[in-house]
């Protein structure tokens, strides 16, 4: 081996490598060992970004970006040694070579163009949820890390759940049954929507509203689009479904195999050109999927929920998730998936759990930081997440275009309304493409 090797190329190796590649690492011709930390740079270092920092905070946290600096003051204190940037795009052009990993916790218009450009530059990647903001980015996510051989995990930590994993496993033993009918319901938005445009504000001085902008087009500053409140305006968010939805979708996705519905129809309740609607219900078909039967999946948000008999007389939480099959019912009472209840419950008073067919997590950033390691991939890896960031984005592009969309997986197009090819994949700002 060439003693010019750097440091991130032979990360990048044993990531591609596997566990078995470990060993190496030992080897003082690298001058790497096993338990050597990552040096991670966080994109979005404000908000969401704090908490995703700290979950990798035993590691070397080398570089810091926030768009604004209210927002990454508190982070900027915490890691006086870290270098400090404004613009993701300079951070990265600057210290790729000194970084392995990146975290972005940034808005979901953003995600694409600051976590795509950091794989390219073979450096692994944690990206928030939802994984995009369009279609056409989270098949690009998932195709980029496959192409730079990146160890990538999206921020569902629901997913990292052995209670999680558990009712996947129940689901996949037949233990109620084929399903053919989900319903899952949120108690978002919690901010506003059903929104019009508002009348331009001064910019603050700690903003780079610009830079804030990315990909989206120019548009004048005002105070109700952030912090937070991003979520409900078309152009920056992805709604309650792409809030929550790949928390609460994750689930009954993964243990049913719920990729590439047939077909997607939304209803909706006050909706504006500018937001999202104040209520929705979402409703996926899919086809047979091997020995599963077709199903179909509803989603309703707002303080909508499905009919109050569905948990065989239960009270409906604010939140939850329930697959019905033919031998009975599984209902998640959290966001997650995790806290599971068989129903009816007298039918299943001595049920036995299943043996373990899935791996339990050691957490779920370490199962991000052991991946860019050379361990295994993580169980979110954009693989996975980019198919249930889509089957979510498929809700909202229903709702965007206000019809029913019949959808073409392979050829990422509704075949029967050629205007959702705007929002399919959306045109970029000069500065910001993809």
């Amino acid at each position: 081996m060439s003693p010019q090797i750097s440091r991130r190329d032979f990360l990048k190796s044993a990531a591609v490598g596997g566990a078995g590649l470990l060993i190496l690492k030992s080897s003082s011709a690298f001058g790497y060992s096993a338990n050597e930390k990552l040096n991670i740079a966080c994109i979005g270092a404000g908000g969401k970004g704090r908490s995703d920092i700290q979950g990798v905070a035993s590691q070397n946290i080398v570089a810091l970006c926030d768009v604004d600096a209210r927002r990454g003051a508190d982070a900027f204190q915490a890691y006086p040694k870290a270098a400090k940037f404004t613009d993701f795009r300079k951070m990265l052009d600057k210290m790729h070579k000194q970084i392995d990993a990146v975290i972005v916790s940034t808005p979901d218009h953003t995600h694409a163009i600051a976590a795509v450009t950091a794989m390219r530059m073979g450096l692994h990647c944690y990206c928030q949820k939802p994984l995009t903001h369009s279609i056409y980015e989270a098949r690009l996510m998932r195709d980029t890390a496959r192409k730079y051989k990146v160890a990538t995990q999206m921020g569902n930590q629901g997913t990292a759940s052995s209670n999680m994993r558990e009712s996947v496993e129940i689901v996949r033993s037949g233990a109620i049954g084929n399903v053919r009918e989900v319903h899952v319901w949120s108690n978002r938005p919690i901010w506003p929507q059903g929104l019009t445009r508002p009348e331009p504000q001064q910019i603050p001085k700690e903003l780079d509203w610009n830079l804030w902008l990315g990909p989206r087009p120019t548009r004048p500053y005002n105070e109700a689009y952030l912090p937070f409140k991003w979520r409900g305006w078309k152009d920056f968010g992805t709604g309650a479904i792409g809030d929550m939805g790949c928390h609460t979708l994750n689930m009954p996705f993964m243990a049913l195999n719920l990729t590439h519905p047939i077909s997607v129809h939304a209803e909706v309740f006050d909706a504006t050109d500018e937001s999202y609607p104040k209520q929705e219900i979402i409703r996926w078909t899919f086809d047979k999927r091997g020995d599963l039967p077709s199903c179909k999946l509803t989603w309703y948000d707002g303080g909508l929920k499905p009919h109050a008999d569905i948990l065989l007389g239960r009270d409906l939480p604010g939140s939850g998730c329930v697959l019905i099959g033919d031998k009975g019912r599984l209902f998640a009472a959290d966001d997650y998936g995790g806290s599971h209840v068989l129903l009816p419950e007298e039918q299943f008073s001595d049920y036995k759990l299943p043996a373990p067919t899935l791996p339990r997590s050691p957490g779920h950033y370490e199962e991000w930081m052991n991946a860019c390691k050379g361990g295994d991939k993580a169980m979110s890896n954009f693989d996975y997440a980019s198919g249930l960031t889509e089957t979510a984005l498929l809700g909202n592009l229903a709702a965007l275009v206000g019809e029913p969309i019949y959808w073409d997986a392979d050829g990422m197009r509704a075949v029967n309304c050629p205007k959702a090819d705007q929002f399919i994949h959306p045109t970029f700002r000069k500065g910001f493409e993809l």
